[in-house]
């Protein structure tokens, strides 16, 4: 299966693991939980997905990879403790709590979640002495003397021997308690994760036209040969920042994040074609609605004449700065109704204020409050990324409405109406933007006059023709001629002295 069904997979894992009876106690009992064992290649984000996982089913989340640690930071240090046996005392070892059991523990005091993920990463590529830890693990959910905490959930991810020298393959015994799922590398899954995340338009675009090349590992005699979902991502990411900064894109930057040297050249000459495109094209001005009818019809005419590699550069590029541009719209839109919230609350406040109460010291309140509230929630880690923008974005609404207060000489009474010129001025900028935006549509509705239906691809993302000719014998069978030349020849062929014994 693909990246994205294993997620599912899991979620639907986690919830049924974490399904309880009516006296508080699981459905299917901790011991006969199976762990969830992902194979699959490297660098199609199995990592990735036990973050989405956690914050999708609301649960905490504990990572490792194993090939960072030692015996001892998994098992835990030894420690002798006296036992009496009957009647006798012995000296007994036992052992601390492992790093990796006490991180679980810390997580659900810290954050408050009593069911989560324990996400090992790479577990079949431990050490040999902490090989048989692995395998108590994997069977007995325990490191050491110490047991995983029940209501979580473990999951273990490993490569295929094929990608990884360091490989050690699971006995059977395991593998019949685990509920191994095996993943491979998919780019419709990986593309719509791509557009989400704002993966550089020229990366999308590129393996539109060349998916082999998403996922290639290639054996060689100076090694591997390789490109995967991992360095295209994180090409994208650097890409971003070279551009901004006005660096060089080189092939020898590019084979740092691809390292398939035709993969990495083949890129290299595309991008240099969505750099030309992006200048000789009005896309820019597309995208903010300004380009005029007049030019965007010249335009138009113009691609049409173009190769079919620029097209598909251009409608991904537009493609991209369309879903950037919702994206942006969408914030904006939320930021507003965030706002009017925050409004309708100060509104009802004021309608039961005191006489005594001041606006500004009701905003400070509020302030003060919403920075306690924040703060309390981040030192105990349950402030999502999501929640943080809220929170901010309260923040600075009451600091703005707190900022026009003075600047309107605080006139006593005039508390409602401030706070409704001030939401209705930010509705109407979101009302100007929702227009531009609509025109941006509009002009980007027009390209759908570009048919590339027909067009086949470059090979290259340049002009280039082959050169055939037909395959037609130019020298004869000069057989006996031959022969003739060699010291010693018999039945037609040449003969050679016996060279092994």
């Amino acid at each position: 299966m693909n990246i994205a069904q294993a997620k599912e997979e899991i979620k639907n894992t986690v919830r049924i693991y974490t399904r309880k009876n009516e006296d508080g106690s699981y459905k299917i009992a901790p011991v006969h939980q199976r762990p969830v064992l992902l194979i699959g290649p490297p660098g199609i984000g199995k990592t990735a997905i036990m973050e989405q996982v956690a914050k999708e089913c609301e649960i905490g989340l504990v990572a490792y990879t194993i090939t960072h640690h030692t015996r001892q930071s998994a098992v835990g240090l030894p420690l002798i403790k006296n036992e009496v046996f009957g009647g006798k005392e012995y000296a007994v070892t036992e052992y601390t709590m492992s790093e990796i059991i006490a991180s679980v523990y810390q997580c659900i005091e810290k954050q408050g979640y009593k069911e989560g993920i324990l996400f090992i990463d790479e577990i079949n590529c431990v050490s040999e002495t902490l090989a048989p830890t692995m395998l108590q693990f994997l069977q007995c959910k325990t490191f050491g003397t110490h047991k995983i905490p029940d209501g979580w959930v473990i999951v273990a991810a490993g490569n295929p021997p094929q990608y990884n020298k360091s490989v050690r393959e699971f006995d059977i015994v395991t593998l019949d308690r685990v509920k191994r799922i095996e993943v491979k590398e998919d780019y419709s899954v990986w593309r719509n994760y791509a557009l989400k995340n704002k993966v550089h338009p020229s990366i999308i675009a590129y393996l539109d036209l060349k998916t082999e090349q998403f996922y290639k590992i290639e054996a060689t005699a100076d090694g591997y040969a390789f490109v995967t979902a991992r360095g295209w991502e994180d090409l994208s990411r650097i890409l971003w920042m070279y551009e901004e900064s006005e660096l060089e894109i080189t092939v020898e930057f590019l084979f740092e994040y691809l390292q398939h040297e035709e993969v990495a050249r083949g890129f290299l000459g595309f991008y240099q074609l969505c750099k030309r495109i992006k200048e000789e094209y009005g896309l820019m001005q597309i995208l903010e609605g300004t380009i005029g009818e007049e030019k965007l019809e010249k335009e138009i005419l113009k691609l049409k004449e173009t190769e079919f590699d620029a097209r598909v550069a251009i409608l991904t590029f537009l493609s991209d700065g369309i879903h950037q541009k919702i994206e942006s719209y969408d914030k904006k839109e939320q930021k507003v109704r965030i706002q009017y919230q925050e409004a309708k609350t100060l509104l009802e406040q004021l309608e039961n204020k005191k006489e005594t109460d001041r606006f500004s010291e009701l905003l400070d309140r509020k302030i003060e409050q919403e920075k306690h509230a924040f703060l309390v929630k981040k030192e105990q880690g349950l402030l999502t990324k999501e929640e943080k923008w809220k929170k901010e974005q309260q923040r600075e609404w009451l600091e703005e409405l707190k900022n026009a207060w003075k600047q309107s000489g605080t006139k006593s009474g005039t508390e409602q109406e401030l706070i409704r010129a001030c939401f209705n001025q930010k509705r109407e900028v979101q009302k100007q933007e929702k227009e531009k935006m609509q025109e941006m549509l509009d002009y980007v509705d027009k390209l759908n006059e570009l048919d590339t239906d027909g067009i086949e691809p470059l090979s290259h993302t340049f002009s280039m023709g082959n050169v055939f000719r037909e395959d037609v014998v130019t020298n004869g069978d000069d057989r006996d001629a031959m022969l003739d030349n060699a010291p010693k020849c018999k039945d037609g062929q040449y003969q050679v002295p016996k060279t092994v014994q």
